[in-house]
């Protein structure tokens, strides 16, 4: 198939470029590099270096002809939306409204979206199943529940298959400081640094970690998986203290830990059912949490550029 990439650069977007890549499918990518990295793309791969929010989407989207389009630029800081509210906006909501629009004039049929656990806000039981109300905490939260309507009003009046995935704590190889599981990245780094850790509130928060294959898995299936939302993660919980020290035991079992004040906009807890996906995907998580801090904090030591490529 003939696929795009936004932010295809980045960390989840570029662990999807290689894997399409192997499958033979022909990639173009889109990405500012604001965040992402032409390292993490392999040579030969199109890339097309602006945002999503700007003026070039249609010439791009129409020289490209692509059958679908994984929909994974975005503005991934929540804290930042908590201080940027417009800029957060002008990304995640006005860019994919633009992308969509794009989509649609070029007869594109396909169109996968990365959501968020962000969009439900303080659970009511867990782990969260999707028929949960869409309550975000904050404006990040809030733009992902906007993308996601928009996704479904191109579905419906343009004709522009829609399905949306709301990741949970995303973490593996290539990670950057920020997103939603950045967190894995800055204790890495920090500790391979020699330097103590931070947590913000008393770590005893949790949240649903799902490693970066996983997600590319669960990308890949939604190509032929029926119209909707679905969760990608675990069902699981953990802590952010349990991460800490699983990590302080992979890289510097020395390393102090102090605690800062909680962020505005964080849930207190964390989880999403994995039953639809499992049920309409045929997809299950299957890296352990364990296993994928360990592979995580072995990909750090061996690249303190923060790159592969």
């Amino acid at each position: 198939m003939r696929l795009l990439v936004t932010g295809g650069a980045g960390f989840i977007g570029s662990h999807l470029v290689d894997r399409l890549l192997a499958l033979g499918h022909e990639v173009a990518v889109l990405d500012d590099l604001s965040s992402g990295h032409r390292e993490n793309l392999p040579p030969g791969v199109r890339l097309h270096v602006a945002s999503v929010a700007g003026p070039a989407i249609d010439e791009i989207v129409a020289a490209e002809r692509p059958e679908a389009i994984f929909h994974l630029a975005a503005q991934v800081d929540a804290a930042r939306s908590v201080r940027e509210p417009l800029f957060d906006a002008e990304v995640n909501v006005l860019g994919t409204v633009r992308l969509l629009a794009a989509a649609a004039g070029a007869g594109v049929r396909r169109f996968v979206l990365a959501s968020s656990a962000a969009v439900y806000g303080e659970p009511e039981a867990l782990p969260v199943a999707e028929s949960h109300p869409h309550r975000p905490l904050s404006p990040y939260g809030i733009a992902k529940s906007a993308a996601e309507r928009y996704l479904e009003c191109f579905a419906r009046e343009r004709g522009v298959a829609g399905v949306a995935l709301r990741f949970a704590n995303v973490y593996g190889p290539r990670q950057t400081a920020h997103g939603e599981a950045g967190v894995v990245a800055v204790f890495c780094r920090r500790l391979l640094a020699g330097e103590p850790i931070t947590i913000h509130g008393d770590g005893r928060q949790t949240r649903d970690f799902v490693h970066v294959a996983d997600v590319v898995a669960a990308s890949l299936a939604a190509l032929g998986a029926p119209p909707g939302a679905y969760n990608v993660a675990t069902g699981l919980e953990f802590d952010i203290v349990a991460v800490a020290a699983e990590l302080r035991r992979q890289l510097a079992p020395q390393a102090r830990v102090v605690h800062a004040e909680a962020r505005p906009g964080d849930p207190r807890r964390s989880a999403l059912s994995p039953q639809l996906a499992a049920r309409e995907l045929g997809f299950r998580a299957a890296v352990p949490l364990a296993e994928g801090l360990a592979r995580t904090a072995s990909w750090f030591r061996s690249h303190p550029e923060g790159r592969e490529r």
